[in-house]
């Protein structure tokens, strides 16, 4: 039987919910997050976005003073959707409050056998895959099935190796409307 854990409960999960590191593997399009929405339509009207303050920033640079780590990959399309590029906007907040994103070209991932389903791999013993409604997450399933998490490794190694860090990509790829 799966856990499923969704909205706050996903980030709370954080703060306790693993012991050393944190990995995502984060392949839609565009996501339908409630709290990003204003930032997004302001993004879309050529504003500035970045906000150095938002909790999820607060929470990775906590999880760093832990010497915990977090990281993605996230796949992005060429040229990139909007969302994408919302992401990308304001990217390397993320990156100075200590999470190591990359990402990849959604036809590389695919010519590796990489899949284009979502999930969060803790201490490459606990994978939670996503379920969407839409845009919209419905939450993950939380699981300890072997052969899952070996999966799981096996998609983050991969991705690891041919994704590009998100400063070298914020460099070639512009975000701005």
């Amino acid at each position: 039987m799966h856990d499923l854990i969704s909205g706050p409960a996903i980030t709370e999960f954080f703060r306790d919910g693993f012991e050393h590191t944190a990995w995502r593997w984060e392949t839609r399009r565009a996501y339908g997050v409630a709290a990003e929405s204003e930032a997004l339509q302001a993004f879309l009207r050529g504003e500035e976005v970045s906000d150095p303050a938002r909790p999820w920033l607060t929470l990775m640079r906590d999880l760093t003073a832990q010497r915990k780590t977090v990281g993605r990959v996230r796949l992005v399309d060429d040229p990139p959707t909007d969302y994408q590029r919302f992401l990308l906007a304001d990217v390397l907040d993320s990156v100075d409050a200590g999470e190591d994103i990359r990402y990849l070209d959604r036809r590389s991932a695919r010519r590796q056998g990489l899949p284009e389903y979502d999930f969060w791999l803790f201490d490459s013993s606990t994978i939670g895959i996503f379920t969407f409604e839409g845009d919209r997450s419905l939450g993950m399933a939380l699981t300890q099935d072997p052969a899952e998490v070996l999966k799981g490794c096996q998609i983050r190694d991969a991705a690891q190796h041919f994704a590009i860090p998100a400063r070298d990509f914020a460099a070639q790829v512009p975000s701005s409307v």
